[in-house]
């Protein structure tokens, strides 16, 4: 009796651990598990609105259910075939669910957030779409894979089909593959072409990331084209016809009822990265957005009357972004000219790669400045110069204006965007440090620096309008970066605050320094250096001229140009503190515009002028204040070097200039009248390094820069290149 005693607690424990794991399984698994009979009663998804900052309506995500229920027989073969091909093979073969394999990284993405696809069938998605929630957990994975048994015990193959392409997500008010044809094409899904049901089956897993109508359309081509290898692998249709579906020119339906639509698609692929399709399309969330519609529209407005002048170059888009710079605000995004134009007009050039030309010197120069390697009046020769490369041949650029302009001091050769000195000043920086350094600025794209070589100061890497607006706010903000911020608040359907921006320096119309946020990059001195160069009118005379339309008349504004050799990027970015624009012109399709294309001219600069001169309307004019660690000096205006003599007045030994330097940074050396050097006596020019022949000893006014050596007093015969090695 004992014994039985001592072993009661055992039994007790031997029954009820497994009607403990019976009832907890109820409790997560089956209780309130939904039926399947409720497939053909879909809830009423609520409305996400997204306004601009002052409370206007962009654009209503989910206006209203939108769902035509077709036959099966009715749905051609090839949308049926083009839905199987990419998101279950295996439909007509399995029970529900696909193999092991599929149901292992279906749970670990679960688990893991992971993005991990092939764990769902057909049957899976419109149980999880039509009676689930999207969350990633095992216990909805669970749930998720009996209902799918469930259906397939209850419906036949070709209902459970049906039932998918009726109810499955295409896309905003889009549900359903009928609503989709009509509200992508304009017509009903019975007269969609194999080119144009490829697109549509793509669409269900992600319908933000690969809509046509989205921030980048171009993965929407892709998606099509990836259906098409797929509907061929599997024997739905030949080679031949694929190619010919890749080749049919998509006419989309034009979309309606949304106002800013780059800046809107822009905003709703954030929040579908972080709150999940169905939560976005249908969640009922209220976003208040950081734009500016009436600043939008005017900007949209000014893009699409500046491109249409410059068709006569072989101009065909343009591009806007405004920003706060202090705090990172969006205020308007023109993506290109016309958002409904037929074809790419909904693609978003200010996400998109291209070369800068140009406007990407200042981050090299600030480089340099940052490393006191050299000052704002630094002298560069801008001579015919050749950069050896190994096992490839001599770099040896040229300036826009195919001539050379001899000594020049840092501030002019930014000022006027000359292109020797900006290649050696990356010569003494390098690439790698370049590179490193960009990336530090926001530039995202550039980050192999064995991938580019000497061009990269010139534009021979591809940056995003973005990024670049991104690495300009460190000159803005003293050297701090701030990152782009696009939503201001995301509420949710109950009233619950999901996300809110907070920043010392929202709603300031002049920004504190001193309430500033965000990593800093460059020095105060060096951001106030570059700043200070790039609004000085009289150092970019001699390229641009006195009234260039890169004066803003009452306000000092930084502004650097850029155009790619090749004429096939044209930019123009600018800022104060208050304000940060960014304007680009071109083409999509990347042919070049015309040679009479003049860089800070015509191109983006007109139309930067115009949205500068409206979003500064009502600002005071506020210059880049000076740092503690920044004085000035004179010093002479050819070399950049200390004058000969101290003699406060009059004449000092050379001609001279104010200049601003960093504390430390101020010339001590000083300037040398005539120097002994070899002279090659049949050019009169100086002697080529090793040269022995033909030389004598002379005395000239001798310069150099730290790559090479100039005679100030020779006649340089023209065609003579000096080699870098």
């Amino acid at each position: 009796m004992e014994i039985k005693n001592r072993f009661r607690p055992v039994m007790y424990a031997f029954w009820l651990l497994p009607l403990g794991l019976i009832l907890i399984s109820y409790l997560l698994i089956f209780k309130d598990l939904p039926s399947p009979a409720r497939l053909s009663k879909y809830d009423v998804p609520l409305s996400t609105k997204v306004y601009d900052r002052n409370g206007k309506l962009l654009f209503d995500i989910y206006a209203q259910q939108n769902r035509t229920p077709v036959p099966l027989t009715d749905i051609p073969k090839y949308v049926q075939q083009a839905t199987i091909a990419i998101e279950d093979k295996d439909f007509y073969r399995h029970g529900g669910i696909s193999p092991i394999g599929g149901m292992v990284r279906a749970i670990v993405a679960s688990v893991t957030g992971n993005k991990l696809q092939g764990g769902s069938t057909i049957t899976q998605q419109l149980v999880k779409t039509a009676l689930l929630t999207s969350e990633r957990t095992i216990t909805r994975k669970i749930r998720e894979i009996i209902l799918a048994f469930w259906v397939e015990l209850i419906y036949p193959k070709d209902k459970i089909l049906e039932l998918y392409l009726n109810q499955v997500p295409y896309g905003g008010t889009a549900w359903g593959i009928e609503t989709a044809a009509e509200k992508y094409f304009g017509k009903s899904v019975r007269e969609l072409t194999l080119a144009e049901a490829a697109l549509l089956a793509g669409l269900p897993q992600a319908p933000t990331i690969y809509s046509p109508f989205g921030a980048h359309p171009e993965r929407a081509i892709a998606r099509q084209k990836e259906v098409l290898r797929r509907m061929t692998e599997d024997g739905y249709i030949t080679g031949k016809q694929a190619a010919e579906a890749e080749k049919q020119k998509l006419v989309y339906k034009q979309t309606s009822g949304i106002k800013a639509p780059h800046f809107v698609m822009y905003v709703k692929e954030q929040l579908v990265q972080k709150y999940g399709e169905a939560m976005v399309e249908r969640g009922g969330l209220k976003v208040t957005t950081t734009l500016d519609l009436d600043l939008q529209e005017y900007a949209q407005a000014t893009v699409a009357a500046e491109v249409e002048n410059l068709k006569y170059l072989s101009v065909s888009n343009g591009a806007a972004l405004i920003t706060k710079p202090a705090t990172g605000e969006i205020l308007a995004m023109v993506g290109s000219t016309d958002y409904f134009a037929s074809p790419s007009g909904n693609f978003n050039v200010t996400t998109a790669l291209r070369q800068p030309g140009s406007s990407i010197k200042p981050i090299n120069y600030a480089i340099g400045l940052e490393k006191k390697i050299v000052t704002p009046a630094t002298m560069f020769i801008d001579e015919p110069t050749c950069f050896a490369n190994i096992n490839q041949p001599n770099y040896c650029p040229r300036n826009y204006d195919g001539k050379w302009h001899g000594p020049v001091q840092l501030r002019l050769a930014l000022g006027n965007s000359y292109n020797i000195p900006a290649v050696k000043m990356l010569y003494l920086n390098t690439v790698r440090d370049m590179v490193a350094s960009a990336s530090a600025f926001g530039l995202t794209s550039l980050t192999d620096p064995d991938r580019y070589g000497l061009s990269l100061t010139l534009g021979g890497g591809e940056v995003r309008m973005v990024d670049m607006a991104t690495a300009f706010s460190v000159f803005a903000n003293a050297g701090i970066r701030r990152d782009l911020v696009s939503v201001l608040k995301v509420v949710d359907k109950n009233g619950k605050v999901l996300q809110e921006y907070k920043d010392q320096n929202l709603g300031r119309a002049i920004p504190s320094q001193l309430l500033l946020q965000g990593p800093r990059i460059v020095s105060p001195e060096t951001a106030f250096l570059i700043s200070h160069i790039l609004l000085d009118n009289n150092a970019r005379q001699d390229a641009f001229g006195p009234n260039s339309t890169l004066v803003i008349p009452g306000h000092a504004v930084s502004v650097k140009t850029g155009t790619t050799d090749d004429l096939r990027d044209n930019w123009t970015i600018g800022f104060t503190p208050q304000v940060l624009i960014t304007t680009w012109v071109g083409n999509n399709n990347n042919t070049p515009m015309n040679p009479a294309l003049v860089s800070g001219i015509t191109g983006a600069a007109p139309i930067w002028h115009k949205l500068m001169a409206r979003a500064l309307k009502d600002s005071p004019d506020i210059w880049p204040k000076q740092p503690e660690g920044v004085v000035g000096a004179q010093i002479c205006a050819v070399s950049g070097l200390f004058p000969p003599t101290d003699a406060p007045e009059g004449d000092r030994g050379c001609p001279t200039r104010f200049e601003y330097f960093i504390r430390g940074t101020v010339p001590s050396q000083r300037e040398q009248l005539k120097q002994s050097v070899l002279i090659d006596k049949s050019t009169g020019d100086l002697a080529t390094p090793g040269q022995t022949d033909n030389i004598e000893p002379q005395e000239h006014q001798i310069l150099r820069d730290g790559v090479s050596t100039w005679c100030l007093d020779c006649p340089h015969p023209e065609g003579k290149a000096v080699l870098i090695k």
